[in-house]
């Protein structure tokens, strides 16, 4: 079973930066995307960036100039990179990785516990 663990968040004055890691275990392969989403509360989980095996990536517009998402094969992680931080970037943050391998028709999906950022103005 993929355990995956995010690290790095805290508490981060605005115009200021963080790193988040993603550590990715018990894997045998078998997967093709990785991403960051974020959660403000009463709201629905959302994309911040992902990146898949062919190194294509994406970001949401709040996102573009100021994330970057990268991935370490040799260590099994994956990193967020969060400069010029806004106070509207405060969320909490979950890591996700994607299977190649399906059931019931879709994609085995695993998450991490999340890892909270609280951007102050």
């Amino acid at each position: 079973q993929v355990q995956l663990v995010e690290s790095g968040g805290g508490w981060v004055q605005a115009g200021g930066s963080l790193r988040l890691s993603c550590a990715i275990s018990g894997s045998g392969g078998g997967l093709y995307l990785w991403g960051w989403y974020r959660q403000f509360p009463g709201k629905e989980r959302e994309l911040v960036a992902q990146v898949s095996s062919t190194g294509t990536t994406d970001y949401a517009d709040s996102a573009k100039g100021r994330f970057a998402i990268s991935r370490d094969n040799a260590r099994n992680t994956v990193y967020l990179q969060m400069n010029s931080l806004k106070s509207e970037d405060t969320a909490r943050y979950y890591c996700k990785a994607t299977s190649y391998f399906t059931l019931g028709g879709e994609n085995l999906e695993y998450w991490g516990q999340g890892t909270q950022v609280t951007v102050s103005s």
